[in-house]
């Protein structure tokens, strides 16, 4: 049977009880101390406060629609109850909120960086970044990363003022590490943001030493973990991936979806509040370590998820990037990354580039990044039509499970 933890009566009686006399967490980070770019532009009202706005800078961008239809671990089957990225950030977002609405803090900053955080994600998930990170780094010895590629989407390519809160956060998320306590290093400098950022591309390790800026982000950042661990679980059941289900480790956190949810969210806030960190119980953190690993061994490993991208999907986008790469170089306005990526970004950032007529235009990036910008803002529909319409007579294939087979 499942286990589901609450609360301790002392801590709900002394959050009522705060909540009542107005508490403010001194550690929270406050609307007034949004840093943008332009703080000339993008001014806090009463309908827009300052977080809302990056919300809502981010749900309205292209690119979040097509988190519909990008893989979250398990691609190419035709189920509409598997979880694909949109689904997972909406998770997130709720136990992040969850989380940050008991302990005091900043909702709107952590919807946002948590609406944000997967927009770098590449189609075919994790797989999908492993392969593009390969060709990227042959051609340029640089180095790509989806959390990365996150914040560049929304500073460099679509030039959105997006804070330097939500974007560290974003930076910052690292879904794959877990830690048993998170405590953020404030800073407030665009000249060290633009350094952490440079250093992950030329550093392939480095994403693994950022240190989340804010308290809101290290609870965006234990939330992605808490948000797929259970869920994909769910999801390998529900495709059938094992002849045998099999048996999870019985341990404090639980074994389902649910259970894991609730009983992480109970032992951090309980360990947590009114601190200046976020910290969970060492047998919970144990737990949750080991639960991530059952994971990889049972799942993400699983021969029947890599097979597929290992035979086609890999030669795929290696054919499709080097096409691509070949059309820039030889200044093929008549592409397909033309005219349906380039024109639509230099449309997208009219107003940006007419505001600051010194900005660079975004076909003078180097050749490489606009190829990768435009391979890792497709789906995985438009990614599998790309190479249907660049090689027609292709061999390569992807075979899709559907609802019947």
């Amino acid at each position: 049977m499942p286990t589901y933890n609450n609360l301790s009566k002392e801590l709900q009686k002394r959050i009522i009880e705060d909540r009542k006399s107005n508490w403010v967490n001194p550690y929270a980070f406050k609307d007034e101390n949004i840093l943008r770019r332009d703080m000339g532009h993008d001014k806090p009202n009463l309908w827009r406060p300052a977080f809302v706005r990056d919300c809502e800078k981010i749900m309205h961008l292209p690119l979040y629609n097509r988190y519909a239809d990008k893989t979250q671990v398990f691609s190419l089957y035709k189920n509409d109850d598997i979880t694909r990225r949109s689904h997972h950030v909406q998770l997130v977002s709720r136990i992040a909120r969850n989380i940050g609405s008991l302990l005091g803090l900043n909702i709107d900053l952590i919807e946002a960086i948590s609406l944000g955080h997967d927009l770098g994600h590449t189609p075919f998930g994790h797989a999908g970044e492993r392969m593009l990170n390969k060709l990227y780094n042959s051609q340029t010895g640089r180095f790509f990363k989806h959390n990365v590629h996150s914040v560049r989407t929304l500073d460099n390519i679509y030039h959105l003022n997006i804070s330097l809160q939500t974007m560290d956060g974003i930076l910052c998320h690292n879904g794959e590490m877990e830690q048993q306590q998170y405590k953020p290093v404030s800073y407030c400098d665009f000249a060290m943001f633009d350094e952490k950022m440079e250093t992950c591309y030329t550093d392939e390790k480095a994403d693994r030493k950022l240190v989340p800026a804010t308290l809101e982000a290290c609870v965006m950042r234990v939330s992605d973990i808490i948000a797929y661990l259970g869920k994909d679980r769910q999801d390998a059941a529900k495709l059938g991936l094992f002849e045998k289900t099999p048996t999870y480790a019985k341990s404090k956190i639980g074994t389902q979806n649910a259970e894991i949810i609730n009983n992480m969210i109970v032992n951090i806030v309980e360990n947590s509040y009114g601190k200046d960190y976020l910290k969970m119980d060492e047998d919970f953190y144990e737990a949750f370590s080991m639960g991530k690993k059952e994971n990889y061994k049972l799942i993400y490993g699983n021969e029947k998820v890599e097979s597929v991208y290992a035979e086609s999907i890999n030669p795929m986008m290696e054919a499709i990037y080097e096409k691509l790469l070949k059309d820039i170089k030889e200044h093929n306005t008549n592409s397909v990354i033309y005219k349906h990526h380039i024109d639509h970004i230099n449309s997208y950032t009219q107003y940006y580039l007419d505001k600051n007529p010194g900005a660079m235009s975004y076909q003078d990036n180097e050749p490489n990044d606009i190829v990768v910008d435009y391979i890792a803002s497709m789906t995985d529909d438009y990614f599998v039509d790309l190479y249907k319409y660049l090689f027609p007579e292709g061999k390569l294939e992807v075979k899709y499970i559907g609802y019947f087979d």
